[in-house]
C-alpha cells in the first residue's frame, strides 16, 4: 500500500503530507513493513520546506499518542506493561512509556521469538521474555499490541479486569489483534471515529461501539473511565505527523 496523509494546522502554521508504503513481509526481513517521509510546506505560499524521515516521527508519534491515551485510561496502580510484537514500534512505545511511567515489571512477546530476545538485549532496562501471548499478557495492567497479526492475538478471558489496551497494530478493514470478546466488553476509545470505521478490523468486525475520541477526553467533553477496562485503537492521524515535523523544524531552525 501507498499512503498519502496531508494535513494543516493554523495553530501550528504548518502544511504537511506524509508519504508512507506498507509491505507485508511473509518472512522476517530487515526492510520495515512501514517507510514513510513527511514533506513540510510553507502555507504562505507553498514552497518546500523541508523532507523529513517519516519513519522516525510515526513511530515516536505513534507511541506518544499511546502515552497520553494511557496517562488518562490506565488503572491507577499500574505496575505491569506488557508488549506484543518485537518491532520498530515496541522500541518506541517502550522508550516513552520507560520514561513516563514506573513499570515494576515489563514483559514481551513477539511470534518470532529471537527478535523477543533481541529486543530484551537491546533496551535499556530489564525485560521479561514470554513464551505465550497469553503468559505475556496475564496479570499485565497496561498492554500494547504492535503486531502485524491478521487474525486475533489477545483475548478476552486473559485480560484483567480493569487493564489498558493500547492496540497499535491490525490497521485493514479485515485484519484483527483483538477477539470479539474483548472488544465488546471493555469502554472503546479511538484517534478517530471515522477512521476507525472504516480502517479498522477490530472495530469494523466486532460491531463494537466507540465511546469516545481520545481528544474528547483531552478536552474533557467525555470522561476517561480507568476503572473500567479499555481500549484506545490506534491507526494514526495526519496532524499528529504535522505538529511533530513542525516542532522538529522548529526546534533545527533554533539550532542554525
Amino acid at each position: 500500500f501507498l499512503g498519502v496523509m496531508p494535513a494543516y494546522s493554523a495553530a501550528d502554521d504548518a502544511l504537511t503530507t506524509k508519504l508512507v508504503t506498507f509491505y507485508e513481509h511473509k518472512k522476517d526481513s530487515s526492510v520495515p513493513s512501514h517507510q514513510a517521509t513527511v514533506l513540510l510546506f510553507d502555507p504562505r505560499n507553498g514552497s518546500l520546506k523541508a523532507v523529513l524521515d517519516g519513519s522516525v516521527i510515526t513511530a515516536k508519534r505513534t507511541a506518544a499518542v499511546s502515552a497520553i491515551a494511557t496517562k488518562l485510561l490506565m488503572p491507577a496502580f499500574a505496575e505491569v506493561l506488557c508488549i506484543l510484537g518485537a518491532g520498530v514500534q515496541a522500541y518506541s512505545h517502550y522508550d516513552i512509556f520507560m520514561e513516563l511511567f514506573t513499570f515494576k515489571e515489563v514483559r514481551i512477546w513477539n511470534r518470532t521469538k529471537e527478535k523477543a530476545v533481541k529486543f530484551a538485549n537491546t533496551v535499556n532496562g530489564p525485560v521479561q521474555v514470554c513464551s505465550s501471548a497469553q503468559e505475556a499478557v496475564t496479570g499485565a495492567d497496561v498492554i500494547i499490541t504492535v503486531t502485524m497479526a491478521t487474525t486475533s492475538i489477545l483475548f478476552g478471558d486473559w485480560v484483567k479486569p480493569g487493564a489498558h489496551i493500547n492496540a497499535v497494530g491490525a490497521s485493514r478493514p479485515d485484519w484483527r489483534e483483538l477477539d470479539d470478546e474483548l472488544m465488546k466488553n471493555s469502554v472503546l476509545f479511538v484517534d478517530s471515529r471515522e477512521a476507525a470505521l472504516t480502517e479498522s478490523g477490530d472495530v469494523i468486525l466486532s460491531g463494537a461501539e466507540i465511546f469516545a475520541e481520545l481528544g474528547e477526553v483531552v478536552k474533557g467533553t467525555k470522561p476517561a473511565l480507568p476503572e473500567k477496562t479499555t481500549v484506545f485503537k490506534s491507526l494514526g492521524m495526519a496532524v499528529e505527523d504535522t505538529v511533530a515535523a513542525k516542532f522538529v523544524y522548529d526546534s533545527w531552525s533554533a539550532g542554525n
